[in-house]
């Protein structure tokens, strides 16, 4: 297995940054996509499959990066923080 705790910081910190802002806009956008599903009377198990879908991308990039170190789990929870950011404006904006 790889050691990607080597890496240079300026190399690790932004590619985990990147891969956060990726797994949080596919979190947010599942669940958006799940909430209006609800509201909807939409399907139940399509819910309950993106449900899963969103937990298991969360699960398994924060499991990647705390293999990886603290720092690098540090900044995708920071792009994962960033993304909830960007999703929320977006909705805002689309409301007004």
């Amino acid at each position: 297995m790889i050691d990607l705790s080597g890496l240079p910081l300026f190399i690790l910190l932004p590619s985990c940054f990147l891969a956060g802002l990726f797994i949080g806009y596919g979190y947010f956008r599942a669940l958006r996509a799940t909430a209006d599903l609800i509201v909807h009377d939409g399907q139940p198990l399509m819910g309950l499959a993106l449900t899963l879908g969103r937990l298991s991308l969360l699960v398994t990039g924060f499991f990647i990066a705390v293999l990886i170190g603290g720092l690098a789990l540090l900044a995708t929870f920071a792009g994962v923080l960033c993304a909830r950011a960007l999703m929320l404006y977006k909705v805002r904006r689309d409301e007004v």
